[in-house]
C-alpha cells in the first residue's frame, strides 16, 4: 500500500471517529436535557402512579388533617400555594371553584401553604386563619410548617397541583402540574389541566395529560 492510499485511510479512520465522538456528545447532552425536562415537567419527588404517603398537618380550625381524614373522598387536588404570591392570588377564585365542582363528586381540594414565616411574614399560621376566612375557603387549609410533606413532593412553586386517587386505601398520583395554561387570566385560559384529567379519572380513563410545568412563586425550603 503506498503513502497516498495510507494518508487517505488514515483520515478516513480519523474522520469517523470524530463524527463518532459528536453523535457520542450529542447524545449524552441531549439524554440529559430530556432527563431534565421530564423533571420539570413533573415538578415532584413522586412519580405518575406512586403511592403518596400520608401526613397530618394542621388546618386553620386548629384540627390536624391527613389524607385518611376524609373517608368518602375518592381522592384529591392537592394544591401548594400561599398567601403573599401573586400567582397564587391570581389562582384563588379558580382553586375555589374547582373545590365547589370536583368536592360533590369525590375530589375535594387540599391546600398546603409550604413556606416558611422566616421568608414572608405573610405565609404564618396566622395569615392563613385570615385568608381562608376573608376568602370564603370550603376546604382545608393546611400549614407544612416543618415543609416534610412539600419536599416529599419536591414542589417547586407556589401554585402546583397534585390529583390524587384512591386504590385500594392507598392514594395513588395521577397528574403533577399547573392548573390551566394561563396564570395572567382566567378569562384567558385555553387549555384545563386539572379539569381535564379529573374528567378522564372520574370516567376511568387513563390521563391523557399527567404532567405540565407549573408556573408560579419559587418555594424557599429550609435546610433542616
Amino acid at each position: 500500500m503506498d503513502n497516498r492510499k495510507i494518508r487517505k485511510n488514515t483520515y478516513l479512520f480519523l474522520g469517523f471517529l470524530a463524527l463518532s465522538l459528536v453523535g457520542i456528545t450529542f447524545l449524552t447532552v441531549n439524554s440529559k436535557k430530556i432527563k431534565a425536562q421530564t423533571a420539570e415537567l413533573q415538578n415532584t419527588g413522586y412519580h405518575i402512579g406512586d403511592i403518596v404517603n400520608d401526613f397530618s398537618l394542621k388546618n386553620v380550625d386548629g384540627n390536624m388533617i391527613s389524607l385518611a381524614s376524609n373517608e368518602k373522598a375518592d381522592g384529591y387536588i392537592l394544591i401548594f400555594t400561599c398567601n403573599h404570591c401573586p400567582y397564587a392570588k391570581a389562582y384563588e377564585s379558580r382553586i375555589m371553584a374547582l373545590d365547589k365542582k370536583y368536592a360533590s363528586l369525590g375530589y375535594p381540594v387540599l391546600a398546603i401553604n409550604p413556606n416558611s414565616i422566616a421568608d414572608n411574614v405573610d405565609d404564618s399560621f396566622e395569615e392563613n386563619v385570615k385568608m381562608a376566612a376573608e376568602k370564603g375557603y370550603t376546604f382545608p387549609y393546611l400549614t407544612d410548617d416543618t415543609q416534610l410533606t412539600t419536599k416529599a413532593f419536591e414542589a417547586k412553586r407556589t401554585p402546583t397541583a397534585y390529583i390524587l386517587k384512591k386504590e385500594n386505601g392507598k392514594f395513588v398520583l395521577k397528574y403533577a402540574g399547573a392548573i390551566d395554561d394561563n396564570a395572567q387570566s382566567a378569562t384567558s385560559v385555553t387549555k384545563k389541566y386539572v379539569e381535564q384529567a379529573l374528567g378522564e379519572i372520574i370516567l376511568g380513563k387513563s390521563v391523557s395529560v399527567s404532567t405540565t410545568k407549573s408556573i408560579g412563586c419559587g418555594i424557599k425550603l429550609r435546610n433542616t
